[in-house]
């Protein structure tokens, strides 16, 4: 049986609270993203994010030591699986507009693609795996 090392990891919220002076909220906003200072900071343990798999290898104790192997998508950490598949949207939406625009039909190609974005995006909200992509010539 093969043996993997697996690292996971969650996102420990930190936050701060402070007072600034500023002429409105936005500049109050600039005032606290900009701040430097740390030292009062606290760790909400209570809203930590999720668990995913940053990494995995081959064999025991293997961390960095070797190729890393391709994590699974659905073990993946949602929010960048979702920030991932925005740009591919936003790219298809761009082609497809197009087409609209210019009162021509979509390709099979293009529609295809956006079907498998869909059935991608619904994958990432039900926490599952990404389905195949679509292959030269499918149609939908």
């Amino acid at each position: 049986m093969p043996i993997y090392t697996i690292e996971t990891t969650y996102h420990l919220p930190v936050y701060r609270q402070r007072t600034y002076n500023a002429d409105s909220i936005a500049d109050a906003c600039r005032k606290a993203i900009e701040d430097d200072g740390w030292d009062d900071a606290k760790e909400d343990v209570d809203t930590s994010g999720e668990t995913y798999v940053s990494g995995i290898w081959q064999g025991a104790d293997a961390a960095y030591s070797g190729p890393a192997i391709l994590i699974p998508s659905q073990f993946a950490e949602t929010v960048e699986r979702k920030a991932g598949h925005f740009e591919i949207l936003l790219g298809l939406l761009k082609l497809l507009l197009a087409d609209v625009q210019a009162a021509r039909p979509s390709s099979q190609e293009w529609i295809a693609r956006a079907t498998w974005a869909v059935a991608r995006g619904e994958a990432i909200i039900a926490g599952a795996r990404d389905p195949d992509a679509p292959v030269e010539g499918d149609r939908p």
